[in-house]
């Protein structure tokens, strides 16, 4: 079974703070690429971040994602994101070509958790510069998108960190037991 678990969704809808109590708890995890990368283009003054060039951020975003893919181990790994939230980005600038190859290469596990919005923890900073607007559309895409690819979308509850992280887990252990009695 796939071990690459995908946590995705709405900016600002509690993903890495899920990410990194998953972390605390002794599981592997991986940053979200797009953060990453504009930590990385804000310190040189790069342009490939989304408010400046979407086309050139998602292209490199996709690249880091295939690295952290390809990088991940054997075990258990949750992204913060993945491959599929950049080529849904691309697709939407008119590129579907990479969206349309994920139907058969680097597959994520089958359940993949969407963060729903969460306008309360909605803050806009020097990372995250996108609208709420925009945020719930790219939402709503990305609602389409992972089932269009195969992926059954379970939405995170809006709880507790705690709480939210034992219930995902619940979720995987849920899964894990019903293939156990198949033959």
């Amino acid at each position: 079974m796939n071990q690459r678990i995908v946590i995705s969704g709405c900016s600002a809808g509690g993903k890495s703070t899920l990410l990194e109590e998953l972390r605390r708890r002794g599981h592997a995890v991986v940053a979200e690429p797009g953060r990453r990368i504009v930590e990385q283009e804000q310190a040189g003054a790069g342009p490939a971040l989304p408010w400046t060039d979407m086309q050139a951020f998602l292209e490199r975003a996709a690249r880091l994602a295939r690295l952290d893919y390809d990088g991940a181990g054997s075990g258990r790994t949750f992204f913060d994101r993945g491959l599929v939230d950049a080529a849904a980005g691309l697709a939407r600038l008119g590129n579907p070509s990479l969206l349309e190859q994920l139907r058969h290469e680097r597959r994520y596990h089958e359940q993949v958790f969407l963060a729903p919005p969460w306008p309360e923890l909605y803050q806009r900073d020097s990372q995250r510069q996108l609208a709420l607007e925009d945020a719930l559309r790219e939402y709503e895409h990305l609602l389409e998108v992972y089932p269009r690819l195969g992926y059954e979308v379970l939405i995170l509850p809006r709880t507790g960190v705690a709480e939210r992280a034992d219930w995902l887990l619940a979720q995987l252990r849920h899964e894990s037991a019903g293939q156990a009695g198949t033959p």
